[in-house]
Order: C-alpha cells, then sequence, then structure tokens
C-alpha cells in the first residue's frame, strides 16, 4: 500500500474496539500495541471534561482521593470509596422474649450509605405484640462502626411516645430509647404502634 498522509486515511469506526493495533517506538524499536494497552496500568490525569456515561469502579474500597485537601489534624481517611442507596425489610426483636410483628405493606425502611455514613428512615407500623420482654432491638442494613450514634423516632399510640434510636459500637441492630437514653420497655408496644424512623450512624 502507498504512503498516505493521515488526513488521507479512512476514517475509523467508533467507539473503538481496544483491540486496535497503534505502531511505537520501544526501547529503540518498532513495536506494535493495542489501543486498550496504551494506559493499561498507568495512572492518567486529566484537567477535566465532561461524561456521557457512568463512571465504574472496577476496584473495591477504590475510589475518589481527597489527598490535594489540606486535612485536618485528626484526619485518618481522604478517600470517598462507597455510594449506595436503597431499601431493606426492618425487622424489631425484643431482647429477651416474645414477638414483635410489623405490617407486611409497612416493614421496608429506605437507607443510603455515602462512605462510612449511613441514614435509615421511614414508617413502620406494629400489628402485633406477642409477650415482649427486654428492650427493642431494630435491624440494620450495615453493622455499626466503633462510635454509638443517636436518631430520632416517633412512636405513635395510646402514649405517643417520642424517643430515638441509638446504635451502639460494632452493633448490627439499634435499639429503642427515650431522651434519657434508657431503653423503652418492650411491654409498652402494644401491638398497634406507627413509628417514624431517622437515624444516621457511621460503619
Amino acid at each position: 500500500m502507498a504512503d498516505k498522509k493521515i488526513s488521507a486515511l479512512t476514517a475509523a469506526s467508533t467507539p473503538l474496539a481496544g483491540t486496535e493495533v497503534l505502531p511505537i517506538v520501544q526501547s529503540g524499536s518498532t513495536v506494535k500495541v493495542s489501543v486498550a494497552n496504551l494506559t493499561a496500568g498507568r495512572a492518567v490525569a486529566m484537567a477535566g471534561g465532561s461524561f456521557t456515561d457512568n463512571i465504574t469502579q472496577s476496584t473495591a474500597a477504590k475510589g475518589v482521593n481527597f489527598t490535594a485537601n489540606t486535612p485536618a489534624a485528626g484526619m485518618t481517611s481522604q478517600l470517598l470509596n462507597w455510594y449506595e442507596e436503597g431499601t431493606y425489610t426492618a425487622t424489631l426483636t425484643p431482647t429477651t422474649s416474645g414477638t414483635l410483628t410489623l405490617n407486611a405493606s409497612y416493614n421496608t425502611l429506605r437507607y443510603t450509605r455515602i462512605g462510612r455514613q449511613v441514614t435509615i428512615s421511614g414508617e413502620l407500623r406494629l400489628t402485633a405484640a406477642s409477650s415482649p420482654v427486654g428492650s427493642v432491638n431494630i435491624n440494620l442494613p450495615f453493622a455499626a462502626g466503633n462510635s454509638l450514634c443517636f436518631g430520632a423516632c416517633a412512636i405513635y399510640d395510646a402514649n405517643a411516645k417520642t424517643g430515638g434510636l441509638i446504635t451502639n459500637a460494632n452493633a448490627t441492630t439499634a435499639y429503642f430509647s427515650e431522651f434519657s437514653y434508657s431503653a423503652i420497655a418492650a411491654s409498652d408496644f402494644s401491638g398497634n404502634e406507627q413509628m417514624i424512623i431517622s437515624l444516621t450512624y457511621t460503619v
């Protein structure tokens, strides 16, 4: 084939498949390299731009690194490596004995996780209480970290209790409490409660 200027070549189809090859000079020899391998294993810097598709994380625990920012003295990480949102089925469990049954139409909570911070929210309704004893735990979508966290909870029934949710360090559940931090007794739940819940905690 006669030599041609690049401008005279037929345009390639796009997007590229990655298997196309280009000539390069490596260690003094002219060799070929596939388009997919041009930057493989090398960091690629860019000054800015826009995207027409999602940026997909290819390795777990990797994310957006903010180490260009000057951190506070107590900084332990500047890596944002998790975002997730969804729903999960809540369950209420007396810590000693008995059962608490949620209405199947009102037993789902929303959750959002940004980095190590998780927020759950929504409405729950009890339909039955069978001799509950102890305090009352609610399950969490992610196990808590090593920090105690407090969230709000309004319980509407004949007594109209208002309190909160507390998650202990490294717990997979939170418990219903009064503002005095003492747990609300499971026996206070009669089976016709409506609960509005909001809790933010760290993992």
